[in-house]
């Protein structure tokens, strides 16, 4: 994934793979792995463990979205999946955002409850998706689903959703009914209508990009109940990667 930003004087590729295991695995799904050159000459700066900043990025997003189109006064945090991602956004979700109440659901239920029982702060393990989600005034979604685990008829109205699993056109995390009666903002137009299941397979039509929102071009609609479809792109890990050498190199 290359990427070149002139506002932040980056170049960067990201590598990465990803496996869809089967059982549940100690190994993390998708691994990676950032080199940072110097775009004047071309010569490698760094090589930057990937994986976490994919992590931390997806989540930073995330938080963006959510900032800007949750409703006025959100509550309950659910999040439906217990992998690397659940504890990224966990954690900076609960930095900025003031939850009464967090909930998780899990596939596994043991991981949920090692979650649980892993993060800082109370978070209350449901039996079913169902039960997490109702109520709920964000939800996060970050499975390895292929086919939906969250329902229209489930969620309260007005909710906002943040979709990031489901990276493959075939693969699907949301119903129809949810895709089609919310308002669809993406990262990318361009990738969600060649990567994205939820957005491909329902035919739902994309509102915005969020970087829209952010500029001001769109509008938020935050009374809304709103789907943000998150896929990552290349140039969230070149700002990101950026950022962690600039620091770096500011302590050395």
């Amino acid at each position: 994934m290359p990427a070149y930003s002139a506002a932040d004087d980056a170049l960067t590729t990201k590598l990465v793979t990803f496996y869809e295991h089967k059982k549940d695995s100690s190994v993390p799904s998708h691994q990676a792995t950032v080199l940072l050159f110097d775009p004047r000459n071309g010569s490698l700066k760094a090589v930057l463990d990937g994986s976490v900043i994919t992590a931390k990025r997806t989540a930073a997003v995330s938080a963006i979205a959510t900032k800007l189109l949750m409703p006025a006064f959100a509550e309950v945090l659910c999040i439906l999946g217990a992998g690397v991602q659940a504890y990224s956004h966990y954690d900076i979700f609960t930095e900025l955002f003031t939850f009464k109440e967090v909930r998780i659901w899990n596939r596994t239920k043991e991981k949920a409850v090692k979650f649980a029982n892993s993060v800082n702060g109370p978070v209350r393990v449901c039996p079913s998706a169902q039960e997490a989600v109702t109520g709920a005034d964000v939800i996060i979604t970050v499975t390895m689903a292929t086919t939906p685990i969250l329902f229209g008829d489930w969620v309260k109205p007005g909710a906002h959703i943040n979709a990031v699993g489901a990276s493959r056109p075939d693969w699907r995390e949301l119903d129809d009914e949810l895709m089609k009666n919310s308002v669809l903002f993406v990262d990318s137009r361009e990738a969600a209508l060649t990567e994205s299941g939820d957005v491909i397979l329902s035919g739902a039509e994309i509102f915005a990009e969020l970087g829209e929102v952010v500029k001001g071009t769109k509008p938020a609609l935050p009374e809304k109940t709103t789907v943000f479809k998150s896929l990552g792109m290349a140039v969230e890990d070149t700002v990101a990667a950026k950022f962690v050498y600039d620091s770096w190199s500011a302590g050395n």
